[in-house]
């Protein structure tokens, strides 16, 4: 472990303006019934995802490049924002009509393996129609499931915390490798004394902290098919919270809510955040502050508890066409030429094909790559904690209750149980 190392000006987030806000965008028209053939031997499959417009436009050039390599596969796109995603593949699911290719995440891997939905791609590796090696530091991982292969990771990311630069350093406050919780609020209430400004925009309902923050102590928001910790652990968490919200040491929820659909951080509410580290691009294009990368507290001093999260693809088990769907797939997440098209539109690329190709040149990505280069080498990885069935219901709750703390509206006892509660009813449906 790292320790008393602090954040490197390197890591600064200092762009032309760039926001990574996930902007809704037309989706195609659904197909009926999965990819096709046609009586020239071309197949067509389906390929859906969501994101913003920057990320279709590069899908749909990588797209091209697939095409031309492979003249007899097309593939029709299917994008939108991500709440409209999911509520659009859960009808296509229920329907069995998903797309052939998807874009998918951990929390949704067990739900639609559960239903038989998700494509065991070890077959398609076996056949040679699909490469599983390369993955960097062991991201390929976070696609398995019970000895299955059910998705492949395009991207990795870890949780981080950005903080206002400016602010940091008018007050004083040196983030360092191995800070622990005590110092981080108590630089916090540095910020708050001497610049009048909260410290964080609030921290405590963000569900995957709190899992870093259970790792950390033994624990872990998930096992393989409940939650991983009590209701009074929770009942604490929030109690904290609330204490802080109260004292303003965390930002007035209500200002928050106001400064939407701009972070708190870079409206200037707070002086931190803790976000996935590639979507802290955003802060730069909203904010007049500097902004940049700087390590998870501590329980101990040494663990933080991360681990490398990713977008994957994944592909129908019902498909007519497994072996272009995983040639697909294969160019997708390989071909150096994609990379440098994709950069780290969805995470730092996952492949070394492809991180080796990308080479960033802003200061955006550069600081992200910095950032995860010095996590790796601070040996604090870990594997992702399991996601059972109905983990993205459960996420979504814990945010949305733990909002309810901030503003006074439920106790923290009281969310707690509401949170075991609708976390019961997940794991049942």
């Amino acid at each position: 472990m790292q320790q008393g190392r602090n954040v490197e000006r390197r890591t600064i987030l200092k762009a032309a303006g760039a926001s990574l806000a996930v902007a809704g965008l037309g989706a195609t028209a659904t197909a009926c019934g999965g990819g096709s053939g046609s009586g020239d031997g071309t197949t067509t499959i389906r390929y859906a995802w969501w994101g913003g417009e920057p990320r279709t436009i590069a899908i749909k050039k990588t797209i091209a490049l697939f095409e031309k390599k492979y003249p007899k596969i097309k593939i029709k796109p299917e994008f939108t924002d991500y709440e409209a995603f999911w509520e659009k593949f859960q009808t296509q699911a229920s329907g069995g009509n998903p797309p052939d290719v998807f874009q998918n995440a951990v929390g949704f891997l067990r739900k639609y393996d559960k239903r038989g939905v998700l494509l065991d791609l070890k077959a398609q590796a076996d056949a040679g129609n699909l490469r599983l090696d390369n993955f960097r530091n062991g991201v390929l991982a976070n696609g398995q499931v019970d000895g299955k292969q059910i998705a492949v990771p395009v991207g990795a990311n870890t949780m981080s915390l950005v903080i206002d630069l400016n602010a940091f350093e008018k007050a004083g406050v040196k983030p360092k490798f191995g800070w622990t919780w005590d110092e981080y609020f108590d630089g916090l209430q540095t910020i708050q004394d001497k610049l009048k400004i909260a410290g964080d925009t609030g921290y405590f309902s963000i569900m995957y902290l709190y899992d870093l923050y259970l790792r950390q102590n033994g624990k872990a928001f998930f096992t393989d098919t409940d939650l991983g910790f009590t209701e009074d652990d929770l009942t604490q968490w929030w109690e904290d919270g609330y204490k802080r919200v109260r004292s303003g040491l965390v930002a007035d929820p209500k200002k928050v809510e106001q400064a939407k659909p701009k972070s708190a951080l870079s409206a200037g509410l707070a002086a931190s955040e803790f976000t996935w580290d590639n979507f802290s691009i955003r802060y730069e294009g909203e904010g007049e502050s500097d902004y940049g990368l700087a390590p998870i507290p501590t329980t101990d001093g040494k663990a933080t508890g991360q681990y490398l999260g990713s977008l994957m693809l994944s592909a129908f088990s019902g498909t007519e066409h497994p072996k272009e769907v995983a040639q697909f797939i294969d160019f997708m997440v390989h071909d150096p030429e994609v990379g440098e098209i994709m950069g780290y539109d969805r995470g730092i690329l996952a492949t070394t094909e492809q991180y080796d190709a990308f080479k960033p040149t802003d200061a955006n990505n550069q600081g992200v790559a910095a950032y995860e280069e010095e996590v790796a080498e601070a040996g604090v990885l870990g594997k992702i904690t399991p996601h059972p069935s109905g983990a993205d219901v459960i996420e979504a709750a814990f945010l949305r209750i733990g909002g309810e703390v901030a503003q006074g509206k439920s106790k923290p006892a009281e969310a707690a149980k509401a949170l075991f509660n609708e976390a019961k009813a997940a794991f049942a449906g």
